[in-house]
């Protein structure tokens, strides 16, 4: 049987040269080989890992198929065929670092904890994964009931920064599991003080441990908070029903480190790992939405926004994840170009007679996707209504939200009033602050006022490139083009395929002289130009800049 790995390049080079040069039958390996491309190169992410199992079903032997056949069944969720081609793999001597994972995730499963131990140990021989490793051994011996947990992540002290930050998470959620209640309620309290997406996950597992064991109190006490998950995990304890996500055994802790291992990694660049991680903990911990969440959000990342799309169905609608889900599936429907039917779907969620200020958010954001700022505007309005109502008092950003719907549809007075309202309201907030100056640098009022603004702004979020454009261009606009052209310098160093900051420089240079380096800062501008200003920079880099086409 022919390779259908590198080979097949030089069989689809003749092909191309003339369909008679290669005929196959309908039902042959390579035509099957050629449907898997097609619909890998689809996003038919299920369909390509049928097709790549069923030609290597027929050429064991081709480990650049088997590869593939284990990536695509990672991305499709197939576990079974997942397994089995990383056996493949693994007997060869070539599985991926990430297999080894997989191989240990299934022993899990079925409770081999000699076989997830001697995974365990290849694992830290390869050395990718060494600083998993403590918590991979205490979870272990938590389920085995054969070590001690504490001893196992104790070891982290010697695996660096990443390992020790990994084991204090998880430090608090075995002495959970282990019914050392105080010591792992005040561990989630270290660790979890905030109320970012991490701390909520570990206040929602922490909590979920403490009602099952029959403390409604002290779960309410972790869930304390104005999150949207929280709250939804509150009205599950009031109505005296189970609260989802308890982390009690080695399946469910693996899951949460290879969940949040995935994201970690993802936060640099979308990879396979990080795929193969998040898919991992959905197979570990299927009733955790935070790994179907994960695995969605990295799915859409590559743009697979179908697979995304059913990953993200798999959060249950009573899960306190389930207001995060919705909001995901919105974000996927536009990025795959269903911008009306997200809309369409987030007015029904939005008119519900429980609906929430986040519901009638997302309808506002839709609405200015779509360009209708006004609706948008009512939107928000509609938001901070039930913001107020619910005596909410951080209100800020729906002011900003509206404010800035308003100014889009042409209403400045109105405007000016709710973002003025934000900035005092909300004085250290650095985008209300941006915002209120560079809408008035927009219209050439207040200079020195939007100038404070916008310093103030910059002092808050010194690194942040679209403040360091709107210093800069106030600094342009009120005759200092030397400072200027040192700040929008800045600024394009940061984001430097960004459109604005890349027109408002090269305004700058063009003014005192440097017109080579302005059209070269046009040409930049429009790469990535929208059409409305398009046409404007097409102006400049042609004859020039004026008063006529200078950027707004």
């Amino acid at each position: 049987m022919r390779a259908y790995g590198l080979g097949l390049i030089a069989v689809a080079l003749i092909a191309s040269a003339g369909e008679a040069a290669v005929r196959e039958e309908a039902g042959s390996p390579y035509a099957r080989y050629m449907r898997a491309r097609a619909a890998d190169a689809a996003g038919r992410t299920e369909a390509a890992a049928r097709g790549y199992a069923a030609v290597l079903a027929e050429s064991p032997d081709d480990t650049v198929l088997a590869l593939r056949t284990f990536r695509q069944a990672i991305a499709a969720g197939d576990r079974p065929l997942a397994v089995r081609t990383a056996r493949m793999l693994d007997a060869k001597g070539l599985l991926p670092s990430d297999g080894r994972l997989l191989l240990l995730s299934e022993a899990v499963l079925l409770s081999d904890w000699k076989g997830a131990t001697q995974a365990i140990d290849r694992i830290e021989a390869e050395g990718v994964y060494g600083f998993a490793v403590p918590v991979l051994r205490a979870w272990i011996a938590q389920s085995s009931k054969s070590g001690d947990p504490v001893a196992a992540l104790d070891a982290a002290q010697r695996g660096g920064a990443i390992a020790i930050a990994y084991a204090a998470e998880h430090r608090a959620l075995i002495a959970l599991a282990t019914g050392r209640t105080a010591d792992g309620v005040a561990a989630i309290r270290a660790q979890a003080g905030g109320l970012g997406g991490r701390a909520v996950r570990l206040r929602l597992a922490a909590a979920a441990i403490l009602a099952k064991r029959g403390d409604r109190a002290g779960a309410q006490a972790l869930l304390a908070g104005d999150d949207t998950a929280l709250t939804a995990a509150r009205r599950l304890l009031a109505a005296g029903r189970p609260l989802p996500g308890a982390i009690t055994d080695a399946a469910g802790g693996i899951a949460e480190l290879l969940a949040r291992t995935a994201i970690d990694i993802n936060r640099e660049r979308v990879t396979p790992v990080s795929l193969t991680l998040a898919r991992l903990s959905t197979f570990l911990a299927p009733e955790n939405a935070e790994t179907w969440l994960v695995t969605s959000e990295i799915l859409s990342a590559a743009e697979q926004y179908d697979a995304a799309l059913a990953a993200v169905a798999e959060v249950k609608p009573t899960d306190p994840f389930a207001e995060a889900a919705r909001f995901a599936r919105v974000q996927l429907l536009v990025r795959r170009g269903e911008t009306d039917k997200a809309l369409g779907e987030a007015l029904v969620e939005a008119k519900a007679p429980d609906a929430t200020a986040e519901d009638w958010v997302r309808v506002g954001q839709l609405q200015n996707e779509l360009e209708h700022h006004a609706e948008a505007a009512d939107a928000f309005g509609r938001a901070l209504a039930l913001n107020d109502a619910a005596g909410n008092k951080d209100r800020w950003s729906l002011l900003l939200q509206r404010g800035g719907a308003l100014d889009r549809a042409g209403d400045w007075p109105q405007a000016k009033a709710l973002l003025e309202e934000a900035v005092r309201i909300a004085p250290d907030q650095a985008s209300a602050l941006n915002y209120l100056g560079y809408a008035q640098l927009e219209r050439r009022i207040n200079l020195p006022a939007a100038e404070q603004l916008i310093e103030r702004a910059s002092r808050l979020r010194p690194d942040d490139a679209a403040i360091t454009d709107s210093l800069g261009w106030t600094y342009f606009l009120r005759g200092d083009v030397p400072k200027a052209i040192a700040t929008l310098e800045a600024a394009v160093a940061s984001e430097p395929s960004e459109p604005t900051i890349n027109e408002h420089l090269g305004d700058a240079y063009w003014t005192i002289g440097r017109r080579y380096e302005a059209r070269y800062a046009w040409r930049a501008a429009l790469v990535f130009a929208e059409e409305k200003d398009a046409a404007r920079i097409r102006a400049k880099i042609d004859t020039g800049w004026s008063q006529a086409v200078a950027a707004p």
